[in-house]
């Protein structure tokens, strides 16, 4: 029967070691770039969000305004006519009086 042989340690030199951390450490590098990349198209896409977000925005800020106008002009038409009836309203009282007057 055949013995089986010691199985020889292999005597890892400093310089090995260091190969083996270089590789390593060169492997998370290349996957940490591979994650960064996604993460850079991710970000690209954001701002391009955002970008159309502001240019709504500025949209809605235009509409806004102009309705802001539109409603002032319509509020000072309606005050102008609440004027005109409050006027013709008083007149209505005294031409009322001076019809009282003249029936006594």
């Amino acid at each position: 029967m055949k013995k089986p042989s010691p199985k020889k340690k292999k005597d890892v030199t400093l310089n090995d070691l260091a190969l083996m951390m270089g590789r390593g450490f060169n492997e998370v590098h290349e996957k940490m770039d591979r994650g960064f990349a996604g993460v850079d198209v991710r970000f690209e896409q954001v701002d391009v969000r955002f970008e159309q977000v502001d240019e709504r925005l500025d949209h809605l800020d235009h509409q806004v305004a102009g309705l802001k106008k539109d409603f002032n002009d319509l509020q000072t038409a309606v005050d102008g006519y609440a004027k005109k009836a409050d006027t013709y309203f008083q007149e209505m009282v005294m031409l009322a009086h001076k019809v009282d007057r003249m029936e006594r």
